[in-house]
């Protein structure tokens, strides 16, 4: 007994209903609510992959300049704390004793927390090359360290002349 014969149903009829769904079915009918309008999984599946693939040669070079937006800042830090510390120097007179010649010192922390300076006092000639003999020129080096290692150096020079 098959399952035409219980429900009585025409053999013939159930074939003409499964064949009309299958013929106009939203994929297959143009005329649908959705017809043509939509994408198939296939396309989808395009898509994502495609997206998969570009998204990140996008996205890198955006992540690696919100990285990097914190470095001007940093930047302009380390020049202030480097024209400060440059300050302190440039108040005293050419023979005073605060701008004896000095040779590079150790880094030491600044008052901005992370930040680092050394400086150091040479005897120059005019030619600003390094000289044994004091001939009315000394130069300053202030150099600073910031927090992601990256130094920036400012140079200013004394002279006993007026």
């Amino acid at each position: 007994m098959s399952i035409y014969s219980i429900f009585r149903i025409p053999h013939s009829a159930l074939q003409n209903w499964f064949s009309f769904r299958l013929f106009h079915s939203a994929f297959r009918n143009p005329h649908s609510a959705i017809g043509n309008r939509g994408f198939t999984l296939i396309e989808i599946i395009i898509v994502i992959v495609i997206a998969g693939v570009l998204l990140p040669v996008i996205i890198a070079p955006f992540l690696a300049s919100v990285k990097d937006s914190g470095k001007p800042e940093m930047a302009t830090t380390a020049m202030y704390l480097a024209h400060y510390k440059m300050e302190e120097f440039m108040k005293y007179n050419y023979s005073n004793a605060a701008l004896n010649p000095i040779a590079l010192t150790a880094y030491a922390n600044s008052p901005i927390s992370g930040y680092q300076w050394q400086w150091e006092i040479i005897l120059v000639d005019n030619n600003f090359a390094t000289s044994g003999t004091d001939v009315g020129y000394k130069r300053i080096l202030v150099r600073v360290r910031d927090p992601e290692n990256d130094t920036y150096e400012i140079y200013s020079v004394v002279t006993k002349f007026p």
